[in-house]
């Protein structure tokens, strides 16, 4: 067995026994250890704004509309 297929066995092996715990946790991990916390506000601005765009296409239009 040569070099880079223990490697690549070892590097499946932690791959697989991380628990990611989802993209919402990987988004806080990238936070912290890159210090980018001024993404963190951006990032709910346009979640706000996505879910505004997909309530106002359904019944709850109407009470959206009002807020505005």
């Amino acid at each position: 067995m040569s070099q880079d297929e223990s490697e690549g066995k070892k590097f499946a092996e932690q791959a697989s026994v991380r628990d990611s715990g989802g993209i919402g946790r990987e988004f806080i991990d990238f936070l912290k250890e890159s210090k980018k916390w001024w993404l963190a506000p951006i990032i709910v601005a346009v979640l706000v704004v996505g879910l505004l765009v997909v309530l106002g296409g359904s019944a709850a239009a109407p009470f959206i509309y009002t807020l505005f």
